[in-house]
């Protein structure tokens, strides 16, 4: 399944705003308000639909994280992917995109289909904890991340990680669909 426009607006739950209604986003909504009604989350550290910019072989190309969860100096300390399918599948493109997250590498990553998870060391890419529990409440996530090391990755380094995360885009995103609907 891809996301694809539903043909109108609903109100956004961190925003207040109008926004297109996606296959998707039903299930961004539900995270946000579990991160922030159920977990504790001040709604300004959650932000939606996030950009990751990339480039391959000269090659701009931008992926949409789901959410990313910023700390009180405005650093992203959480990436949160939603996947349409067996969430083991997604976990290395999460861990690929903490790692290259524009102010990381960001130490955690989620992955989630809003009924199960992983939570993800980005530096060693170890899943820390599975199930939806597995969704730390914002005190939880400040200690967690608090002394993380933030240590840029080599050019080279980066490069590989890249090419992982453009596979993912590629494959698993990118080609579902001929006429370019896939990303809204």
């Amino acid at each position: 399944m891809h996301e694809c426009s539903l043909g109108h607006t609903i109100r956004d739950y961190l925003s207040g705003q109008d926004i297109d209604e996606t296959t998707y986003e039903c299930f961004r909504q539900a995270l946000a308000r579990l991160l922030v009604e159920e977990r504790g989350y001040p709604a300004d550290r959650v932000r939606a639909k996030v950009e990751l910019p990339y480039e391959v072989d000269g090659e701009r190309s931008s992926r949409t994280m789901d959410l990313v969860v910023y700390d009180r100096e405005d650093r992203p300390i959480l990436v949160i992917i939603f996947c349409a399918g067996e969430i083991g599948t997604y976990e290395r493109e999460c861990v690929s995109a903490a790692r290259l997250f524009p102010g990381g590498p960001v130490p955690l990553a989620l992955a989630t289909d809003s009924r199960e998870a992983s939570l993800l060391d980005s530096r060693t890419g170890d899943c820390l904890r599975r199930g939806m529990a597995a969704v730390p409440f914002w005190s939880d996530l400040l200690a967690l991340t608090k002394d993380v090391a933030r240590t840029p990755l080599t050019p080279e380094r980066r490069a590989k990680e890249t090419r992982i995360f453009h596979t993912y885009c590629g494959f698993l995103f990118g080609t579902c669909c001929q006429e370019g609907k896939c990303r809204v």
